[in-house]
């Protein structure tokens, strides 16, 4: 395989597996004879390295803080939709009080998609991180689960 492209094929991975592998995947990679089952399998590979990352050494993301797990955009998102379904409820009954309209307005077509939009992201952020973390992913997930109740909680007592 030509140098060139043995390296294009090592920068699919992430920042940290090619400072712990890239050198020696990457002349690994020289090495072999060319055939398409191999980029296949390279690509394959990394794609699965940046879903599931490689256990061990300075890559093990078990390590990770609370602070740092609710920072990732999976764990964070269903918060801050959360958050943004309550402030248009709010907003909404602020500007035209709690009575119950005949239909529905553009306030609460936003708070449904809000709402169901920020489930498959939790469910991601769950299958992605409780078997790594299991008592963060726990906290971080009650947290979400905080949230989505703060924004239900207008919708259900107000009759909204």
């Amino acid at each position: 395989m030509r140098p060139n492209f043995a390296r294009l094929l090592t920068r699919l991975y992430p920042r940290r597996w090619r400072e712990r592998y890239g050198a020696e995947f990457e002349a690994l990679l020289t090495d072999d004879r060319n055939s398409l089952h191999t980029p296949v399998n390279v690509v394959w590979s990394a794609l699965r390295e940046h879903i599931f990352p490689t256990q061990g050494a300075s890559m093990n993301q078990s390590t990770r803080t609370f602070g740092a797990l609710v920072r990732l955009p999976s764990a964070f998102l269903p918060i801050a939709m959360s958050l943004t379904a309550l402030a248009i409820v709010l907003g909404h009954v602020a500007l035209f009080g709690a009575a119950r309209e005949a239909d529905e307005g553009a306030a609460a077509h936003l708070w449904q998609i809000l709402m169901a939009v920020q489930f498959p992201v939790l469910v991601f952020f769950a299958v992605r991180w409780m078997p790594r973390a299991p008592r963060k992913t726990t906290y971080v997930l009650a947290l979400q689960a905080a949230a989505a109740l703060a924004s239900v909680a207008p919708v259900y007592f107000l009759n909204l």
